[in-house]
């Protein structure tokens, strides 16, 4: 089983935010070959049912009936759902975002109607996101808005395709992507992506080594904003620790199945060939791994994972020399060459030669031009890059001109503003400006401290020279102050010794007053039953004061 062979960790949390209900909902479930995780956001008002929760539980009721990687199929238990919406918004009209999640422990596909999304991680970077179904979404896709900036754009609640859409409703259905060991895949409500930036999610996927944690992170992240009104939130994190590798005995019979049969194996453009004894068994086994490396190929390509693309490609073409099929030798020498062009412009973007980047960038783009596989768009994400690229690489130089003139503030400024753009982009010197922006904050820090320090030795110093004129009120003041200041800055030694300095003051401004004779009256007074007063001797004895009279 798939599942008993591979390590998936699911953690998730759905909160109301500061509305009275949560019209939220989340569940999944993990069966033995395939699981499925669905995330709903109920956009109506209707206090008698709950549209995500009725959502949800059609699609998980139908998953786990028939299993399914089937886009079509998985089309049809969204289309269900949305269907059950529309037939009861008798009341009220029902409606809602999803995003439903399947993987065999494997590959995964998605599913989205609304802005419910996907943020699919690997390796510290996004990988991917699932694309809304909203106004926004399409200006973006049309070049009109730029990606990062549709989180805040006006439209993205206008929806053009949710559950309950009485117009009909028609959900995006991602390609099957492969999974790798590590991957994160996040599912999450707009109460959460519209807090919660990207570059966010990146530094919490980076401290958090768990799901638990990582939830908690990005809630922490929202609610610390400390927005006027914060909708219904939910967020799942799933982290796919160890995905199920393929049994590769299945590719084996395949290629005994071919050798065995010995018909001719049509190849694209009418060559065919005959298998004969075991001649025919290497010519299918290179068949099938020209296949597998060439279908590999086409995977990581629509993954953007370009140089093992390339990889795949050579070692496709390599098996189709083997066999002398000059059609797929040009045909994956082909395929190469368009990955090469773009991993070239990589390394030269990552070296810093932005004009021989730009050059391989336009290349590939012309190469391509035609090829689904590839996207236009990510090709112009990348040329656009060069620009961030060379607007990072100067205000890194501005910030280290400033550190250099001691003006560490404005260093700060920039250093920031170039670590969070590097983010942005994937630059690849990210890890050094961190460095020079955790460098930065420390030394700002230790200047702060030893300001402080400073301050609290001058009302140090005030408080003694109060003390020494007598102005006690005055020095316990300015010992106070200054204990404070010692306190703030941890100076744990200096604080017990003002507390001293106080005490001394206050001792003086309140001294204590001397102690008076037990039961006196006044001197030379008779007590009340007409004796003398009585008197205490230097030995410590009571005697009656006697006087003497003459005469």
């Amino acid at each position: 089983m798939r599942k008993d062979n591979s390590n998936f960790k699911t953690e998730f949390l759905s909160e109301a935010g500061n509305f009275m209900e949560n019209r939220d909902y989340f569940a999944y479930v993990e069966l033995d070959d395939m699981a499925c995780w669905v995330a709903v956001d109920g956009c109506d008002t209707d206090t008698e049912v709950n549209s995500a929760e009725m959502a949800v539980q059609c699609v998980l009721e139908n998953f786990s009936e028939q299993p399914t990687m089937s886009r079509r199929k998985l089309r049809e238990y969204v289309l269900e759902a949305h269907e059950w919406l529309r037939y009861e918004s008798r009341r009220v009209r029902l409606k809602a975002s999803i995003i439903v999640v399947v993987t065999d422990y494997t590959r995964t596909v998605w599913a989205v109607a609304g802005n419910a999304r996907l943020y699919h991680f690997r390796g510290g970077r996004l990988l991917a996101r699932s694309k809304d179904t909203s106004l926004a979404q399409t200006m973006a896709d049309r070049g009109n808005l730029s990606e990062s900036a549709i989180d805040r754009h006006e439209e993205r609640h206008n929806l053009l395709q949710y559950l309950g859409n009485p117009e009909g409703c028609e959900p995006f259905l991602s390609k099957k992507t492969p999974l790798h060991d590590g991957d994160v895949l996040l599912l999450a409500t707009q109460g959460l992506w519209e807090g919660v930036d990207v570059p966010e999610m990146l530094d919490a996927l980076e401290e958090a080594q768990e799901p638990s944690q990582l939830v908690d992170l990005l809630e922490d992240v929202l609610l610390s904003k400390q927005r006027a009104s914060i909708g219904n939130y939910t967020v799942a994190a799933v982290y796919a620790d160890k995905v199920y590798k393929e049994d590769k005995k299945k590719r084996s019979k395949w290629i005994k199945r071919i050798a065995i049969a010995m018909i001719p194996v049509l190849i694209a453009g009418g060559m065919a060939i005959y298998f004969k004894g075991r001649a025919a068994a290497r010519v299918a086994e290179s068949v099938v791994n020209m296949q597998e490396y060439g279908s590999n190929g086409d995977t990581y390509v629509e993954e953007q994972n370009y140089a093992q693309a390339m990889k795949s490609y050579s070692e496709a073409r390599n098996e189709a020399k083997k066999i002398k099929d000059k059609l797929h030798v040009a045909l994956y020498g082909k395929s190469y060459k368009k990955a090469e062009l773009i991993v070239a412009g990589d390394d030269f973007l990552r070296d810093g030669k932005y004009d021989k980047a730009l050059t391989q960038y336009k290349k590939a783009k012309e190469e391509t031009k035609g090829d689904d596989k590839y996207d236009p768009k990510q090709l112009d994400q990348r040329i656009a890059s060069i620009d961030e690229y060379i607007r990072i690489g100067e205000t890194v130089q501005k910030a280290d001109l400033q550190a250099e003139s001691r003006d560490y503030q404005a260093a700060l400024l920039l250093y920031r503003d170039a670590h969070k753009a590097a983010l942005n982009v994937s630059y690849s010197g990210v890890k050094d400006i961190k460095t020079k922006l955790d460098d930065m904050e420390a030394k700002i820090a230790e200047l702060e401290k030893e300001q402080k320090k400073l301050q609290a030795e001058s009302l140090e110093k005030q408080g003694n020279r109060n003390l020494a004129a007598g102005k006690y009120a005055a020095a316990i003041d300015a010992f106070s102050q200054s204990q404070a200041v010692y306190q703030e800055i941890g100076m744990l030694e200096s604080v017990l010794k003002l507390e001293r300095s106080i005490t001394k003051a206050e001792d003086k401004l309140n001294p204590i007053p001397p102690a008076s004779a037990a039961g006196a009256g006044g001197s030379g007074q008779e007590s009340s039953n007409g004796d003398l007063p009585a008197s205490v001797n230097d030995s410590g004895n009571t005697e009656k004061n006697e006087s003497a009279s003459n005469g």
